[in-house]
């Protein structure tokens, strides 16, 4: 099994329109950002068969080929996972108290998140943030603009994911900011290192324990 950069969601719309609003936002996103820090195109034989996908089955993903900085896409049970190669920088930004004091759940209070990312990275390594790419709100995409910035997407922003359909914002590792109409951090799905290298999404973590990614909320 392995991963794919891919156009599905989840949500209450067709299957066309959810792919064409997808291919929308992606392609917004690249030339927002640039090709660099935005989806990394994968190999067609690292694509998982349809009988995987539609049974929902676990999905591996080579984490060695996302370059610091990158962000991929794969999907697992129709949803688009985000998956990002944090850089020191990102993970010191994620730490600050500047960006600490911008979020509504900085500590993961709420079950969004499998135990083991129960932590102010909420993942297994911080390096390697693995999230839902699905806001929650009302089931938009989120952007990813990891850059700090002035003026992009909006004034004074610090990085992390921008869902342009009304606004709501989150850091690098999915924390929501407070004030925005997401009321939740983005879910972790569960998900475990096969390797040092595999990342496996769709099964929780060996040593830690199990949890059900049902109980997770505005989905």
């Amino acid at each position: 099994m392995a991963s794919t950069a891919t156009t599905a969601s989840t949500g209450g719309h067709g299957p066309e329109a959810t792919r064409r609003d997808f291919l929308f936002i992606a392609t917004a996103t690249v030339g927002a950002v640039g090709a660099a820090a935005t989806l990394v195109p994968l190999v067609d034989q690292m694509n998982p068969d349809a009988s995987t996908l539609a049974a929902g089955g676990p999905v591996d993903l080579d984490v060695s080929k996302i370059e610091e900085g990158g962000q991929v896409m794969i999907r697992w049970r129709e949803r688009p996972i985000f998956v990002f190669h944090r850089s020191k920088q990102t993970l010191d930004s994620m730490q600050s108290a500047q960006m600490v004091s911008l979020l509504s759940d900085p500590d993961s209070e709420q079950p969004q998140q499998p135990p083991y990312a129960t932590n102010w990275h909420r993942s297994l390594k911080p390096e390697y943030g693995v999230l839902v790419g699905i806001c929650t709100h009302l089931g938009c995409i989120p952007l990813f603009y990891p850059t700090p910035s002035a003026t992009t997407p909006v004034t004074n922003w610090p990085g992390g994911y921008f869902c342009p359909c009304h606004g709501s914002k989150y850091d690098p590792a999915g924390r929501v900011f407070s004030g925005v109409p997401a009321p939740y951090n983005l879910p972790v799905p569960p998900y475990r290192f096969v390797n040092s290298t595999t990342l496996r999404v769709g099964e929780n973590d060996a040593s830690a324990q199990a949890w059900n990614f049902d109980s997770i909320r505005q989905l």
